[in-house]
């Protein structure tokens, strides 16, 4: 069966051009009563013009007595010009509790559930539903399909979407279990994780086990479920943390304008993210992530990707993501970027690095943040991060120490300051493992200073370097490959946070 026109017009644009949001005409059902127990399908059809809202918001009214609706869609890709995008359409969903712009999930959010471009169907079930979806009820009221149009052609976006309403009793609704806040560790010690990782719950194609013994043969003690704009993969843990892998549930909060990380998160926490730069909502979001227990981490700051680019500031970052995945140029950028903030020293925003893996071959833990903490646990984990006693690692294989020693025993480490005098003599030691043919730099604010020969076939070596506070506000260390692009520095093995240098 086939409903009316789902078509934006261009009145209808010039109305609510202010707003981020469009609602279509509403999706109506038989009544359960008048139900049979048949199931119901209908279909809308409709173009969005270029200039569409973000989000516009099909609404189908559900009746009682429904255990599954099921929503399937399609579009249209257009002939565009060399240069110019084409369509590209998000869906996810809200139940009756509505589509305001919210905060966590049991705190009257309607949100049950996106899967953006990576899916063309999902259901929602009392048991069970599709990964990215939020399984539970399907209760009576108003429902909103979001679609999300990400670009559009010249000419418009034709979509159809399909709604199937399923009578009978609902099935029950299983209660969640969450990965526990910390396993075994070592007390105070080095440890390893990669905090931004997709699966089926997103983007992703591998299952939560698959990046479960992944993580473990990549020698991490920790990840992050950072799944798009859902929270549904907090629940799909079970059986797979241990003694020897902390699971952390977060999202990775993808807008318009740039995508952020919540790290760590409480589980079954909702971080909405339907807001441009331009809105001037991302602080109250970002308080939101850390009332849940979060830390704000903004994503491939300077990914090319559309919509990838970070616009939002770094004011309200608990750390910031300068490595995304196997080394690029925009790594590059991202780190430049990064270390120009660095001078003032009072108020600095650590820098971490993730692997951002989806897919085989994607590998998991490259690259890797190696965070001095307490202990195992995600408060002790989110304090070194915090903290910036960190460095970033592209494997397991690689290890370094780094720091800083001045007179009188004062000694500095990763994320920590050097209390001397401007003209004290300071010597700045950085030991590494795991690096054949890699060279060690020691960068200041006034840029490289120091530059090693090439490690040998073993892979460890050892540089020392003297200066003085007056010399260097701070000094970072890096460990880098050969120049693999001529013009370019070499890629990364390892990178750390900043020494801070005086008082």
């Amino acid at each position: 069966m086939t409903g009316a026109s789902g078509s934006i017009g261009r009145r209808g644009l010039l109305v609510t051009g202010a707003a981020s949001a469009f609602t279509l005409g509403s999706v109506s059902f038989a009544s359960a009563a008048d139900s049979s127990g048949v199931d119901e399908t209908k279909t809308v059809r409709g173009t969005l013009p270029p200039g569409s809202p973000d989000f516009v918001y099909l609404p189908v009214e559900v009746p009682r007595g429904v255990r599954e609706l099921a929503v399937s869609y399609t579009y249209e890709k257009a002939v565009v010009p060399a240069g110019t995008q084409n369509n590209a359409l998000d869906i996810g969903i809200f139940d009756e509790r509505g589509t305001e712009l919210g905060g966590r999930a049991h705190h009257n959010s309607g949100f049950r559930g996106w899967s953006g471009g990576a899916r063309t169907e999902f259901f929602i079930r009392g048991d069970e539903a599709t990964p990215g979806y939020i399984a539970g009820p399907v209760r009576a009221g108003t429902w909103h399909i979001a679609l999300g149009p990400y670009t559009t052609a010249p000419e418009g976006l034709p979509y159809a979407v399909t709604i199937t309403l399923r009578y009978g009793p609902t099935p029950a609704t299983p209660a969640p279990v969450y990965p526990p806040q910390r396993a075994k560790g070592r007390g105070r010690a080095w440890y390893r994780g990669d905090c931004h990782i997709h699966s089926v719950h997103s983007d992703g194609k591998r299952t939560p086990a698959q990046i479960a013994a992944l993580a473990r043969a990549a020698g991490l003690d920790f990840i992050n479920t950072s799944e798009h704009n859902t929270y549904s993969a907090h629940s799909a843990w079970a059986g797979l943390w241990g003694d020897d892998l902390l699971i952390l549930t977060g999202e990775e909060i993808t807008t318009r304008n740039g995508h952020v990380v919540a790290l760590g998160t409480d589980p079954g926490t909702f971080v909405d993210w339907r807001y441009r730069a331009r809105d001037n909502r991302f602080g109250h979001f970002a308080r939101e992530v850390r009332r849940a227990g979060g830390l704000v981490v903004p994503a491939h700051p300077h990914a090319t990707c559309i919509g990838c680019n970070w616009k939002f500031g770094f004011g309200d970052a608990d750390a910031v993501e300068v490595w995304n995945g196997p080394y690029t140029v925009d790594d590059e950028v991202s780190l430049a970027d990064w270390d120009n903030t660095l001078v003032s020293g009072r108020s600095w925003t650590p820098a971490m690095g993730n692997s951002d893996a989806h897919k085989d071959p994607d590998p998991i833990g490259t690259p890797q943040t190696v965070v001095l903490a307490d202990d195992l646990t995600r408060e002790a984990i989110q304090a070194g991060i915090r903290a910036g006693r960190s460095y970033i690692a592209e494997s397991s294989k690689v290890s370094l120490t780094f720091g800083a020693a001045g007179g009188r025993g004062l000694h500095a480490g990763i994320g920590e300051r050097l209390p001397v005098d401007k003209d004290a003599p300071v010597t700045v030691r950085l030991e590494v493992t795991g690096a054949p043919g890699c060279t060690m730099h020691f960068v200041t604010d006034q840029g490289t200073l120091f530059t090693s020969a090439a490690l040998p076939a073993s892979g460890a070596g050892t540089a020392e370097w003297t200066t003085t506070a007056a010399y260097a506000a701070y000094v970072r260390a890096e460990v880098r490959h050969a120049p693999v692009v001529p013009g370019l520095p070499g890629p990364f093995a390892a990178l750390t946070n900043p020494v801070f240098l005086g008082r």
